[in-house]
């Protein structure tokens, strides 16, 4: 991240310019990227920040790099207010193939789209969603290179002391949201050994931007007084702009087979120390529910770090700007993780 690390975000105009900085080693991933880039499922919560990101490292570099996103756009407004930072806005339903068979040629694709919230009540459209689209999309794009985005809900859950599971852990998902998501992993994987098509498959844990996220989710509810779910006792964590930033510099791992990468920050947070960290700063004394010690969803990120370098952002830090921006009145999405569900339903 260029520039320095502000001690508070205050305004939503400031966190939306933090998350979409380029990092100095995402302007050199674009000085030597070859062809345009096309952020698929672009309108959702981190596809914005991500295609304005890629657009302000491209500009930077001095490259002629086109940043295509593209979504069915919900927001009539992010179109034009993409447009106006230099992005090509494609209207697209990613179920219809006729569609997608329009969208514009492209070397590079970050595939976003999926379905989490809701998947409970409609596992039709889930599996749908998470399997079908990208389908389409590995057809359309097969002689591109694709960073697909996946879930660590992939993996097995594991016990509370474990540092998490790495990229050589067996998928075992829990639930049909799930296992919908490893199913679009292995869509993903056939086009990569059918058409040989470069594929990373980014499975990432809990991005924070504030506004959602896991510890947005704890400082939340400790500042409103409800009771903190301890039912999973450690969770993961990552600030928004480093998985951007790793999303982007993961089109430099793609590969054939596909390879996988687990995207994350670098602790094993206890639930109950961010309540108790969250306490102290608003001077309330955290709530607790649910019976501690049970399994958890956590990942081990040491191979992205390895390959694509540590986080600018600290956990500290991350927790420090959730405090301030939670104490200040800071709008929330209304879209909690759920970590501490355990049986995948979402």
């Amino acid at each position: 991240m260029t520039g320095l690390v502000p001690a508070t975000i205050e305004t939503e105009a400031a966190l939306e310019e933090l998350l979409s900085r380029p990092d100095p080693r995402d302007v050199e991933l674009l000085r030597q990227l070859q062809g345009d880039v096309a952020v698929l499922g672009a309108g959702g919560k981190m596809g914005p920040s991500l295609a304005r990101r890629i657009r302000r490292a491209a500009d930077e570099a001095g490259t002629r790099t086109r940043v295509i996103a593209v979504a069915r756009f919900s927001d009539a407004g992010l179109p034009s207010a993409l447009a106006a930072d230099g992005i090509e806005c494609v209207v697209c339903d990613l179920l219809e193939p006729r569609q997608v068979d329009r969208l514009p040629d492209c070397a590079n694709v970050l595939y976003l789209s999926g379905m989490k919230f809701g998947a409970t009540d409609r596992p039709d459209l889930t599996w749908m969603q998470n399997t079908v689209a990208p389908a389409h999309v590995v057809r359309r794009y097969a002689s591109s290179r694709i960073v697909a985005f996946s879930t660590g809900n992939v993996y097995p859950l594991v016990d509370p002391g474990s540092d998490g599971c790495d990229e050589s852990v067996a998928p075992a998902p829990v639930g049909e949201y799930a296992q919908s998501c490893l199913g679009r992993e292995r869509v993903f994987e056939h086009g990569a050994r059918e058409h040989g098509t470069p594929t990373l498959l980014f499975r990432l844990f809990y991005a924070v931007d504030l506004r959602y996220g896991t510890l947005a989710d704890i400082a939340r509810k400790v500042w409103e007084g409800q009771a903190v779910d301890l039912t999973v006792g450690h969770v993961n964590a990552i600030w928004q702009g480093d998985a951007n930033a790793y999303a982007l510099r993961s089109l430099s791992l793609c590969a054939t087979p596909a390879r996988a990468l687990n995207v994350t920050g670098p602790d094993v947070i206890s639930v109950r120390e961010a309540a108790a960290f969250f306490g102290r700063r608003f001077g309330r004394e955290p709530r607790f529910t649910g019976k501690p010690g049970g399994p958890c969803l956590l990942g081990d990120a040491r191979l992205c770090a390895r390959l694509l370098g540590p986080p600018a952002v600290t956990t500290p830090q991350l927790m420090e700007w959730c405090a301030a921006w939670v104490e200040t009145g800071g709008r929330s999405l209304g879209k909690p993780t759920k970590f501490e569900r355990t049986d995948g339903r979402f």
